[in-house]
């Protein structure tokens, strides 16, 4: 299913290349656009008319090699022009024309993982997070898994205007992250950029095998031998969510699922967690939240974090700085992201239609207020709303039938009414 999410937005970008003006920026250098992960897409000439009249150039012909589980990303001012940047399975990189498909450079970063792994259902195993591109340094950050005699995760930086290594890099997890063991953990979710630091999140592999845990890796990206790590003290409690990481500037937000052997106490899993710059947790309540259910989550493998943390401003709502949660529990939860509240009821939740998994939500604002969008698992797109209320409130607003599964995207001509519309 993330093949096909990601292969579908790479066909997005492509055909929204072609209503644009030439000195046109839209950039798309991490997942969903923004560090909010709101999948939010704002562009002038993205109308309604322009949208439905969309077509498949014929003409781009983007030949890649590997299974696609990571979102495309879509660079302006490539060394030739536009470029889309892909990643593949088997550890393949490349930087492609936007125009037609051909490749201006691609780089193998290494044998990817096809046997000898405790459990998981991706084979090969390579390059499954998102990367993200720093337009300052023109550098492009990726995690690969990569085979041998002992199966590591390393991160790249490579220069995206020419594939290269950049000086300093790869690090090699193993050997930078004491406790952290790379046969046992996988790397889903899309990295994050915040302030000259990169964060990498690692879950574990599909069956849960192995004494993993999650784990938000910090670099440094001026010197990548400064390193810093982040794990859950319980076993599990894997961050999932093909979001990874979602920031406000400051503090990342990641959501964790279940853990294993805790004997009722809570050791950082089905939660919601808050890092500052590092990363480092500060282990007080403002900075985490977990339902107070979080132990009978954990018995039926009902993960909060089936989709990763979206934060949402609502104006005129009390709280207003809220960040949310779409669980395997079938539920939807809002928390004030300046002050989570420990083990505790959520600020709001509402029951959704299914269990939400395997893809990342997308929220805006139009004239009649603030919205966050899924696919739910009964082949539709629902949409609610968050109430500008003291607190706020969340209520069902439409759902549409559409076969197939994927993550929700939203484009929009100004960012909040004129042609607003969630795929």
């Amino acid at each position: 299913m993330k093949a096909l999410t990601s292969c579908l937005s790479l066909i997005v970008i492509l055909l929204w290349t072609a209503l644009l003006p030439a000195n046109a920026q839209v950039n798309v250098t991490q997942k969903n656009n923004n560090l909010s992960r709101d999948g939010l897409y704002i562009d002038a000439a993205f109308t309604a008319g322009n949208a439905a009249n969309l077509t498949r150039d014929m003409n781009f012909n983007g030949t890649i090699s590997g299974n696609v589980y990571a979102q495309p990303l879509y660079i302006e001012g490539g060394p030739d022009g536009p470029m889309v940047i892909a990643v593949t399975e088997s550890n393949n990189v490349y930087a492609l024309d936007a125009n037609d498909g051909s490749i201006i450079w691609q780089r193998n970063l290494g044998p990817a993982v096809t046997s000898g792994l405790p459990c998981g259902n991706i084979n090969p195993l390579g390059i499954s997070g998102t990367p993200v591109v720093d337009l300052a340094t023109r550098s492009l950050f990726i995690d690969a898994m990569i085979d041998g005699a002992i199966k590591k995760h390393f991160v790249f930086s490579l220069n995206v205007d020419t594939g290269a290594t950049n000086p300093g890099w790869p690090v090699d997890l193993n050997s930078s992250v004491p406790g952290f063991t790379s046969n046992v953990q996988n790397e889903r979710g899309a990295l994050a950029l915040v302030n000259g630091i990169l964060y990498v999140p690692f879950s574990g592999h599909a069956g849960d095998c192995g004494t993993y845990h999650g784990w938000v890796v910090g670099i440094r990206i001026n010197d990548p031998s400064d390193v810093m790590a982040w794990a859950t003290d319980a076993i599990g409690g894997g961050i999932w969510g093909h979001g990874g990481v979602a920031s406000d500037g400051t503090n990342m937000f990641v959501i964790t699922g279940n853990t294993f052997n805790t004997n009722q106490v809570w050791g950082g899993g089905e939660a919601i967690i808050r890092l500052q710059e590092g990363p480092i947790f500060s282990g007080t309540t403002a900075d985490y939240w977990a339902p107070t259910n979080w132990f009978n989550l954990d018995q039926g493998d009902t993960d909060l974090g089936g989709v990763s943390a979206t934060l949402v401003d609502v104006p005129g709502a009390t709280p207003s700085q809220l960040v949310l949660a779409l669980g395997k529990d079938s539920k939807a939860y809002l928390l004030n992201r300046n002050n989570l509240g420990g083990i505790a009821q959520p600020l709001a939740s509402a029951n959704l239609p299914t269990a939400v998994r395997g893809q990342s939500a997308a929220t805006y604002h139009t004239g009649l207020g603030t919205y966050f969008a899924f696919h739910t698992e009964n082949n539709a797109v629902a949409a609610y709303r968050v109430t500008a209320t003291n607190p706020p409130t969340i209520v069902n607003a439409w759902t549409m039938s559409q076969t197939g599964l994927g993550s929700a995207f939203v484009t929009s001509t100004d960012g909040r009414v004129n042609g607003t519309q969630a795929s």
